[in-house]
């Protein structure tokens, strides 16, 4: 689902940084600055008047190519925090920036992959039709849609399939269509809600190893929320750990592991595991001492 869609710096104390674990083995991103995340906060306020503040005061950059997890606790703050980046939910405080731009709404350049496909597709529509409605939407001529709308189904091993309709695909292919519309979109940023919260662990991997392959195909920036912190580590160039809400930045964390990843031998790669383990203990509030960081510039 495209933003356009209707549908659709740390507390004092805490520890800021980019950590990197066993020097830098990945690919390097490109210099340019996509998002700037400055300061952030996010209150809400209930029915009786009550305020909630689910985020302090956020900041990060992402560049141009990375693609960047978000984890943290339950309830934490992920999910609003990635719809005030894709201006589909207003900041209280602090800015973010898209492309040296401030958000104010759904910029044109930015997709959304949200963790319920079910919904986000429409039923009475075939798949062509899902994937085309944002192209529609956005002017493209009938021809050049076509043309778009088979070759995402191709990039996410779904040819042939545009004449079904979502509701006799299985969940991993629903999420494969929501995917592919992204992608016909042509973004510069693809926003991922939790994507692979509601299917079993065979599908998740198989959709881990597509996002990794259509970010490097397309040369799309991703931001990536998940609770699952073997995925994070796993799909991430760098994994930003929120902390409970009200949410601060705990740790930036770069990933150095080699590329192309592979589900077998990334997960059983020392540095990989080492990551995921101390990604663990800031989730769950089990810091350890920052000297045992290499402090890195992202």
């Amino acid at each position: 689902m495209t933003s356009s869609d209707p549908m659709a710096s740390a507390e004092t104390g805490a520890t800021e940084g980019t950590a990197t674990l066993g020097g830098q083995r990945g690919r390097a991103p490109g210099q340019r600055v996509v998002v700037s995340v400055r300061e952030l906060g996010r209150t809400y306020v209930d029915r009786k008047g009550q305020a909630n503040e689910a985020i302090r005061s956020v900041s990060f950059d992402v560049k141009e190519r990375e693609l960047v997890c978000i984890v943290g606790p339950s309830g934490a703050g992920k999910t609003t925090l990635l719809r005030c980046v894709a201006g589909l939910l207003a900041p209280s405080t602090g800015v973010t920036l898209f492309e040296d731009k401030e958000v104010v709404r759904s910029p044109t350049g930015i997709a959304v992959v949200f963790q319920d496909y079910s919904r986000s597709l429409f039923p009475w529509l075939s798949v062509s039709g899902n994937v085309a409605l944002p192209l529609r939407a956005k002017g493209v001529p009938r021809s050049k849609r076509r043309e778009l709308v088979e070759s995402s189904l191709a990039a996410v091993g779904l040819p042939g399939v545009g004449g079904q309709y979502p509701w006799q695909l299985s969940g991993g292919m629903q999420q494969r269509v929501a995917i592919a519309r992204a992608l016909a979109y042509g973004p510069d940023l693809l926003l991922m809600d939790e994507p692979f919260a509601s299917v079993d662990a065979q599908t998740r991997f198989e959709l881990e190893d597509l996002v990794l392959r259509v970010r490097d195909e397309f040369g799309m920036t991703v931001m990536f929320v998940t609770h699952d912190i073997d995925e994070a580590v796993y799909v991430g160039d760098r994994v930003v750990v929120l902390s409970k809400s009200p949410c601060i930045v705990v740790r930036d964390i770069r990933v150095p592991l080699e590329a192309p990843r592979n589900q077998e031998q990334t997960r059983s790669d020392p540095i990989f595991v080492e990551l995921r383990t101390e990604v663990l203990r800031l989730v769950t509030g089990r810091d350890r001492s920052t000297a045992d960081f290499t402090q890195a510039d992202t």
